[in-house]
């Protein structure tokens, strides 16, 4: 993945989200996205892996319902051969990152991945994966 394409990428994955706007978000993913998250296990019980977009949806959906004000801020981005990682804050000050492999254009892998204590998603503490 070039930087131009990461930056592009970025741009557009950062804006869906601070608008809450899930079709724009989830046109970035396959049909068949695989997402882990140690907050998805917490929110939903399992073991924080989600397959397809559809799933995926419902598991943001859920996340946004219980987070009306979430938002983002990039704090930078990295792009290797098919992946991208997403470094930002959340709207608690909460330092995540988000590892993404591509398939094509698309994602088809993703990772939340967050730094401490800040996997915890009670009540308005939470955060979105």
């Amino acid at each position: 993945m070039d930087h131009a394409t990461a930056h592009t990428f970025v741009d557009s994955w950062v804006t869906a989200w601070n608008a809450h706007d899930l079709d724009a978000l989830l046109t970035h993913f396959t049909d068949d996205v695989t997402f882990r998250s140690p907050v998805a296990a917490q929110l939903l019980g399992g073991n924080g892996v989600i397959r397809g977009k559809q799933a995926l949806r419902a598991y943001w959906a859920e996340g946004l319902r219980r987070i009306p004000d979430l938002r983002f801020e990039v704090l930078g981005s990295y792009t290797g051969v098919d992946c991208l990682v997403i470094n930002y804050r959340n709207q608690k000050g909460g330092l995540v990152n988000e590892v993404l492999v591509f398939d094509g254009p698309l994602v088809a892998e993703g990772y939340g991945t967050y730094l401490g204590p800040d996997t915890n998603p009670a009540g308005a503490r939470g955060t979105r994966h």
